[in-house]
């Protein structure tokens, strides 16, 4: 049975491509970015990819030395992320991907699912995360975070705003769910399952704590252990007015 996702406010067209299913195995209309976006995963291999390299690292790093540390991360983590049937797989036992190209602001859809327990987050500019987990059975759920949900902009300081979403929008463990994720300066906007979650939040300087956030960075899909899977992961940069 297909479940088609109604995103608020948005047009029909954009919903083309994010059909949810219920096995690992992309549908026809998967894997096509809508009109205006640009499509981030191909379904067929690891093109707009590579390893990720520590954010707080790299941009200290001479240009010799970043190009052997992305060939050292490419060798030990690519072959961990593999492509069948359209869908990209994690095996939860190498490290974080990112796109190739850097982005400052940006709207981008992306479809992921996990397992029971699992945890993960999308990294924007190379700062952590828009979170990612099964909260109501991590190990890493206690307290307030427990049965919060995901899309919260988890690393941010105590009590921020963003840092916990509104309501939990969560698809059960094992399917699918999209985030839709919007980046304007420093703020981020994110709906999940069509439901507003965080609005207009201040991403916190990870790296560089009380710092403004650098102007651009990488995406990254993070790892933390635990099986992954994607697909539907588009992206439109939004030009500044």
């Amino acid at each position: 049975m297909l479940r088609t996702l109604r995103i608020a406010g948005f047009l029909p067209l954009l919903l083309i491509g994010m059909t949810v299913q219920a096995q690992d195995k992309a549908g026809p209309n998967d894997n096509k970015a809508p009109e205006g976006f640009t499509l981030l995963f191909n379904g067929k291999d690891l093109t707009n990819w590579q390893g990720a390299i520590a954010f707080n690292k790299r941009n200290l790093m001479s240009p010799e030395d970043r190009e052997k540390a992305q060939k050292d991360a490419d060798e030990k983590f690519l072959s961990h992320w593999t492509i069948a049937d359209g869908i990209l797989y994690y095996d939860g036992k190498g490290g974080s991907l990112a796109t190739a190209k850097d982005y400052g602001d940006f709207e981008m859809y992306i479809t992921w699912k996990i397992e029971e327990k699992g945890d993960s987050g999308i990294y924007l500019r190379g700062q952590p995360q828009v979170q990612v987990w099964d909260s109501d059975n991590s190990t890493g759920a206690k307290g307030v975070d427990k049965g919060s949900g995901s899309g919260g902009l988890w690393n941010n300081p105590a009590g921020s705003k963003g840092k916990m979403p509104t309501k939990k929008a969560d698809n059960k463990p094992g399917e699918w769910n999209t985030f839709r994720i919007i980046m304007v300066g420093d703020d981020v906007t994110v709906y999940l399952n069509g439901e507003l979650v965080v609005e207009k939040a201040p991403l916190a300087n990870y790296w560089e704590k009380g710092k403004p956030l650098p102007a651009v960075g990488p995406i990254e899909l993070q790892h933390h252990g635990d099986k992954l899977w994607f697909k539907n992961v588009y992206i439109k940069e939004l030009k500044k007015s």
